[in-house]
């Protein structure tokens, strides 16, 4: 029996905006890990994010998805969207990803300002199975292209909150 997306909650996760001294955002390429990945086959480039736990402040949490994913611990909290994004799950994942149990995730974003050194920097999966094969910066305007094409309108809510912190502006 498959479920429908609208009776199913969304999974309450942190996203991370790790910007650089120039201005520049953190990217890591996900490892392609096939029908096993709770978010679909392919290697695309997100910020790094990921699950609060039962009890866990979001911001806690933020910091612990920074470390865990990227190895960086030297870094300072310069932003954050109070409010949930949400992104919805393509039909074909509703039922499948997070074994079944969400349809799409609700997002509390956070900017930190990295203040390391980039030998810190370390995708191997600190304690946990790694996300990640690849890493770069990026400038801000890159991100929409890079990432999949479900969470676009999340990472374009995230930039034009952010953009500040990055140096740019609309108006030139």
């Amino acid at each position: 029996m498959s479920k429908k997306a609208s009776d199913l909650p969304y999974r309450p996760c942190v996203g991370v905006m790790l910007l650089n001294q120039d201005g520049r955002i953190w990217l890591g390429r996900r490892i392609d890990q096939n029908k096993s990945d709770p978010e679909g086959d392919g290697k695309w480039w997100q910020m790094p994010q990921g699950g609060i736990d039962d009890g866990e402040d979001p911001r806690q949490a933020a910091f612990r998805e920074l470390t865990e994913e990227t190895g960086v611990r030297s870094a300072e909290l310069i932003g954050e969207i109070e409010d949930w994004l949400n992104y919805d799950l393509p039909d074909h994942l509703v039922g499948k990803a997070w074994k079944g149990r969400y349809r799409g995730q609700k997002q509390r974003w956070f900017a930190f300002r990295f203040t390391g050194n980039e030998t810190e920097i370390d995708i191997s999966g600190t304690g946990h199975k790694p996300e990640f094969d690849a890493w770069k910066w990026a400038d801000i305007d890159e991100l929409p292209d890079l990432i999949v094409n479900f969470k676009r309108d999340v990472y374009m809510q995230v930039i034009n909150r952010f953009n500040y912190l990055a140096g740019t502006s609309e108006s030139g």
